[in-house]
This record gives C-alpha cells, structure tokens and sequence, in this order.
C-alpha cells in the first residue's frame, strides 16, 4: 500500500465510522482540534485500522498521533515492518 492509498483508505474509514465530513479531511486535520476525537474514537480508529491492514497497532505506536498526516506515516511503517 502507499501512502497515497493508506490516506485514501483511512478517509473512507473516517466518513463512514465518525461520520466526518470529507471536506474537512487533510493531511493536515488535526483529530482531536479538527475533528472533535476523544481517546475512545482513537482506540476505535487503532481498531479500523487493523480490521483494513489486518496487523494490530501497539498503543505506544498511536500514542504521538495528533493529524491524519501522521496516522498515515504509523500504518505506512506498520505496513513495511509488520
């Protein structure tokens, strides 16, 4: 997967599960300023992402992600590193 395509797959994941609007979805989004995420929508998205890349995410992992920019840059080296 690139990284164009982890950006591509979360986005989706953040429409249908939280019901964020696609236009205020960027690399850039903050989630929990830009998009109203507390620690339970951040453990739900960790879970997102291991039901779509089907590896687990250490908590430590998505302990510094603040943007969706970020999130990109863990599942990318998750995807490479296992």
């Amino acid at each position: 997967m690139t990284k164009d395509e982890i950006y591509s797959e979360l986005k989706a994941v953040l429409v249908q599960s939280f019901m964020i609007d696609e236009g205020d979805i960027s690399l850039d989004a903050d989630l929990y300023t830009d998009l109203d995420f507390d620690s339970i929508d951040a453990i739900d998205l960790a879970a997102k992402i291991h039901s779509v890349t089907g590896k687990q995410l250490k908590p430590e992992q998505f302990k510094g992600v603040r943007t969706i920019g970020d999130a990109v840059n863990v599942v990318d080296e998750l995807m490479r590193n296992g």
